[in-house]
């Protein structure tokens, strides 16, 4: 119980039990230094000679990656500073889908360069002002240093997506993959406005252990994880007229309570006859458009099955919304929701659509549409870790290249950007008054934590790495940056290593407002947790109440 005392030395309440409070420096120290250690947690992790971790949950369900954003969410953060750096990466994720460890260190630079300032003396505000006007113009030489790219061309597209796979486990099929994800973007990359645009959702990632990473696959068409619903109904059909139901062939039971009197066998059979014949009609109206397929999202009853095999028309039903709205943009059909109004127009086309026994289960694929607006990859691999892994990795790379398809502009990868804008701002911070000065010093410094941290994942020497670097940008090469591959400083442009200027320009938007964030706090003010109610007398369900066996033995409530 906090107490504070008026003149009278009466004491007064003011916070309730079991609450703590941390304040001014304290507070910042404590907030920076657990803000700290989310960021040394994934720093190891980071580029092409990374290690990755393998995270175990309460469930025993193991995850082994090297992806920031999968660390940060399965470790079981406490700390309200810490969970900050859990939401930079979320936001990275959520906006580029890539550079989300990139983030998190940087993140955690800004705070630790912060921490040396604040011990200096420096107000905090002082700093984030700093910071900020350091951020500003990072991102203006970013733009100035783009090279601009088409926003079509395949090449450009491949090239960030290998570069983002390069530090993923399933590096050694970079190339593979790479391009994979960047035919899959341009398959559903569209002209909106002179603009062009791509949604990741129109992509379909449906994965299966088995065979090996290099079975992975692009399909022209969709995927759908369900068989065919019956024994009698044929397992192939080519030039498919695909009808897409979001009705069921059922008969609806009626939503009010009704009795039907029947008196004798006849009346039951006329009555079992007529449920057959609405079936049978609902069937009938779907073979008068010449459908061959159908892919019902809803239930199909036993009979309405028996109708459609006797017409040879192969049927998969309770298939998942998502995978439905991914259908129509393949195969160009509607979603048909009253049958009475069905027509050949709302049909959809695909030149195969079969099913396939793939490990142990059987998928239908619908494949060969003519100008498909989504597209499917099946990702195969040895084992369901594996398996994991590459989608994460796939979506990943699917991310960037959609990144460059609406921004078409690239910057060169090895920590080369992060240099120069380091490079720009130390020149910034001279043109600076006072102490605002240090702070944009300070985040020069914090940036060169990515070359820094690419060199000590590769085993190389930071200090010998780090001064090459600067003396290189110094002399305007731009591209310097470290080839972990060869071990030196090198061309990064040269070196074919790209990543998309989105990614880049996001960290230093995320990384800045999540550092000034913390470092604006400064008073820390936690109520206490709350205690669990006792048990009832009788001790639950297992009856063994007080002075009984059970946990809740005499004298325990």
């Amino acid at each position: 119980m906090k107490l504070a005392s008026d003149v009278t030395g009466v004491p007064v309440l003011i916070l309730k039990e079991g609450s703590s409070r941390s304040r001014g420096k304290e507070a910042q120290r404590a907030n920076i230094m657990a803000a700290r250690v989310v960021a040394e947690a994934v720093k190891s992790s980071l580029g092409p000679k990374g290690m990755d971790k393998m995270l175990v949950d309460n469930f025993g369900d193991v995850t082994i990656t090297s992806d920031g954003r999968t660390v940060l969410d399965e470790m079981d953060i406490q700390h309200p500073a810490a969970k900050m750096m859990v939401e930079v990466a979320k936001t990275q994720d959520d906006e580029v889908g890539d550079g989300t460890t990139t983030a998190v260190v940087i993140a955690g630079e800004l705070l630790s360069k912060a921490e040396d300032l604040i011990a200096k003396n420096v107000h905090p505000t002082v700093i984030i002002d700093g910071y900020r006007k350091a951020a500003e113009k990072a991102l203006k030489t970013l733009e100035k240093i783009a090279l601009k790219v088409e926003p079509t061309e395949k090449e450009s597209l491949k090239k960030v997506a290998t570069t983002s796979m390069a530090s993923k486990l399933v590096a050694e099929h970079k190339e593979y993959l790479a391009d994979i994800a960047a035919s899959a973007i341009l398959h559903v990359a569209e002209k909106v406005g002179g603009q062009f645009r791509a949604d990741i959702d129109d992509v379909m990632v449906e994965k299966k252990p088995g065979e090996s990473l290099t079975d992975t696959k692009l399909i022209q068409g969709i995927v759908v994880d369900k068989e065919v619903v019956h024994p009698g109904m044929p397992k192939r059909v080519e030039k498919a007229k695909i009808a897409l139901l979001d009705t069921a062939l059922e008969i609806e039971k009626t939503e009010f309570d009704a009795k039907i009197n029947i008196e004798n066998p006849e009346q039951m059979e006329a009555f079992l006859q007529q449920e057959e014949n609405m079936l049978k009609e609902m069937v009938e109206k779907i073979v008068a458009t010449g459908a061959n397929v159908v892919v019902c999202q809803k239930g199909i009853d036993d009979m309405a099955q028996h109708f459609l095999a006797r017409k040879k028309i192969l049927t998969v039903r309770r298939v998942k919304k998502s995978d439905m709205e991914k259908l129509t943009k393949a195969t160009g059909g509607k979603i048909i929701t009253n049958l009475d109004d069905v027509s050949k127009a709302d049909l959809g086309f695909a030149k195969l659509v079969e099913e396939r026994k793939i490990g142990d289960d059987k998928m239908t694929f619908i494949e060969g549409c003519k100008n498909p607006r989504s597209v499917a990859i099946l990702v195969r691999g040895g084992t369901e870790r594996i398996v994991d892994e590459a989608e994460r990795s796939l979506h990943d790379a699917l991310c960037v290249a959609r990144d460059v398809v609406e921004e078409p502009k690239i910057v060169a990868g090895g920590g080369a950007p992060e240099l120069e804008v380091s490079n720009v701002l130390r020149e910034y911070a001279q043109t600076l008054p006072g102490k605002e000065q240090l702070a944009v010093m300070g985040y020069a410094e914090a940036l060169e934590a990515v070359p820094v941290t690419l060199a000590e994942n590769a085993g190389l020497d930071p200090i010998d790495i780090l001064s090459e670097l600067r003396a290189r940008h110094e002399k305007k090469q731009t591209w310097a940056g470290v080839d972990v591959n060869e071990g030196k400083v090198n061309n990064m442009k040269k070196a074919g290593i790209f990543e998309p200027l989105a990614v880049k320009k996001q960290i230093i938007k995320s990384t800045t407002e999540a550092a000034t964030m913390i470092l604006k706090i400064d008073d820390v003010i936690a109520s206490g947790k709350m205690k669990t109610p006792p048990m009832p007398p009788g001790g639950g369900p297992g009856g063994m109440g007080p002075g009984g066996m059970g946990p809740m033995g005499a004298g325990e409530y």
